[in-house]
């Protein structure tokens, strides 16, 4: 006798079928539920990828400075040309190193006064990463040898402030001994809708802070790190710090903004618990819609076991009705999940303030282990669960209580 077959059979059959619009209801929760899965692990991830990717594009993922800094932007200078350089340049997971340097200064224009970070970069500084957050202007194209100009990449924040746009002069002033001012012109304008950041830096060429610093050409504040995979950060970050001087120091990004991934990580435990009561509710469905089938096909299984369906077929009968319907719940619930998470990708339907958010957009990321796990997930505890309902089941109808319906 064809399980597969009979068990199609009775979901279709034409006899006291009252249960057909329940299976509906019951099929449309788990496909709900599914979706919502789907959804909220897609938003989760996309979220935590668009924040972290903003962070690192700035400050890339470990930075070396040194021990002995003030707590401020103004940290102590190291030779860029130290012996320990050279071997970290050599690393496989270190994709690019970048040299800075830092000085704060107060900006001035239009009557309006905003205190700022100049960060001073060069050649080596990743543009590919940063340069998707222009909003209007050029990067900055810094070649070693070239004249030293004064050209700036301001964020939208401190331009709106200033009332400054794209080729505009503003004064920058340095409390130093003796006071220092320079005159820079607006090259290009960003926003990365993080406040750590809009708030604070300005670009320009690591020459200008030198100068400001009366340092040589070989001294910096520290190094930036990109590396190839974000998993390892921790431990590819306690060998850098292993193999530089006792002078420095190096700190993951997550190191330097612990609050901002310590947020992050909340967001994975909400997920968690969205996850264990949208299970919790499919479970519920499809123990539900069980035993309607099972009562409304009472007379069928009594004929079944009367013609010799013996105890361990009736179970697997069971389990395979229970299968097509989780089955076909996944099968709506990754359809309209992943079709939401495409819209949301491409078209931007459903907008975020970048003020409370620091996106202004729901950001999804669709991993095709998501999708693999989830479906798992939620087949096989479902299917678990319904193991034991089948097997009392089975043995609690007789057949010649069965036969009475007839």
């Amino acid at each position: 006798m064809n399980l597969f077959v009979l068990a199609k059979t009775l979901l279709k059959s034409e006899v006291d079928n009252y249960s057909k619009p329940i299976i509906k209801i019951s099929v449309a929760g788990v496909a709900l539920g599914v979706t919502l899965m789907l959804l909220a692990l897609f938003v989760t991830a996309g979220y935590k990828m668009v924040i972290r990717d903003k962070m690192v594009s700035m400050g890339a993922h470990i930075r070396i400075s040194s021990v002995e800094q003030n707590y401020s932007f103004n940290l102590l200078p190291f030779d860029r040309n130290l012996p320990f350089v050279d071997e970290l340049s050599k690393n496989p997971h270190v994709k690019n190193m970048q040299f800075y340097a830092t000085q704060v200064g107060i900006l001035k224009a239009q009557n309006q006064v905003e205190g700022f970070v100049l960060k001073g970069i060069d050649s080596t500084f990743s543009w590919k990463l940063f340069g998707k957050h222009l909003v209007a202007g050029n990067p900055l194209h810094i070649i070693h040898g070239d004249s030293l100009n004064n050209k700036i990449v301001i964020s939208k924040t401190l331009a709106s402030k200033l009332q400054l746009k794209l080729g505009d002069k503003v004064g920058a002033y340095f409390i130093q001994e003796p006071p220092r001012q320079r005159s820079f012109v607006i090259e290009g304008i960003y926003q990365t809708d993080l406040p750590e950041v809009d708030n604070r830096f300005v670009l320009t060429d690591l020459r200008h802070v030198q100068k400001l610093n009366d340092w040589d050409s070989s001294q910096v504040c520290g190094i930036e790190l990109l590396i190839d995979n974000y998993d390892k950060l921790d431990a590819i970050g306690q060998l850098v710090h292993s193999e530089i001087p006792y002078t420095l120091k190096a700190e993951t990004i997550k190191q330097l903004y612990p609050h901002i991934f310590d947020w992050l990580a909340l967001s994975d435990t909400n997920a968690i618990v969205l996850l264990v009561i949208t299970i919790f509710v499919c479970i519920i469905t499809m123990v539900s819609i069980f035993f309607i089938i099972v009562l409304e096909q009472t007379k069928n299984i009594g004929i079944l076991k009367t013609l010799g369906l013996n105890h361990k077929k009736l179970v697997q009968l069971f389990l395979i009705i229970a299968s097509r319907l989780i089955l076909r719940g996944l099968f709506w619930g990754n359809i309209t999940g992943i079709g939401i998470g495409v819209l949301q990708m491409t078209l931007h339907l459903i907008p975020l303030d970048p003020v409370t958010y620091f996106v202004s957009f729901i950001p999804i990321v669709i991993h095709p282990l998501t999708l693999l796990w989830v479906n798992l997930l939620v087949f096989s505890v479902c299917l678990l669960t319904l193991l034991l309902p089948a097997y009392f089941i089975s043995n609690r109808i007789s057949p010649v209580e069965a036969m009475r319906y007839i």
